[in-house]
């Protein structure tokens, strides 16, 4: 039995997206640990992980904080990339990747919004 079918998931792109939200949010958690408690990485943090719960619950309002983390996600991620253009190219090329990902799974949760209950 795989894990999606366990969670009651319509599909691994589900999975995929809360795991991808819970990922982010681990992540930046520990980021805003080890970089002097930036109040706006925990914001996002949180929002991540309210919106991996919401979508392994199947919660409709999982739409609503996908949106909040997709606009935090790219103003966040822009000027990120605007400061580390010529300092910090690594930096620069995971922003990259998680804005991506973020439009990715953004995109992908509003396709099948249906799915979500209320």
């Amino acid at each position: 039995m795989s894990v999606s079918s366990k969670l009651k998931l319509e599909g691994k792109g589900m999975l995929a997206a809360a795991v991808f939200y819970a990922a982010v949010g681990v992540v930046f958690l520990v980021w805003m640990f080890l970089s002097g408690f930036p109040f706006h990485v925990g914001i996002i943090a949180l929002f991540s992980l309210v919106s991996a719960y919401a979508l392994m619950r199947k919660r409709g309002w999982a739409v609503w904080f996908v949106m909040v983390c997709f606009f935090a996600a790219t103003t966040f991620a822009a000027f990120v990339i605007y400061g580390s253009v010529a300092s910090n190219v690594l930096l620069g090329l995971e922003m990259v990747v998680y804005l991506v990902l973020t439009w990715a799974f953004t995109a992908y949760v509003a396709n099948k919004r249906g799915s979500l209950q209320d």
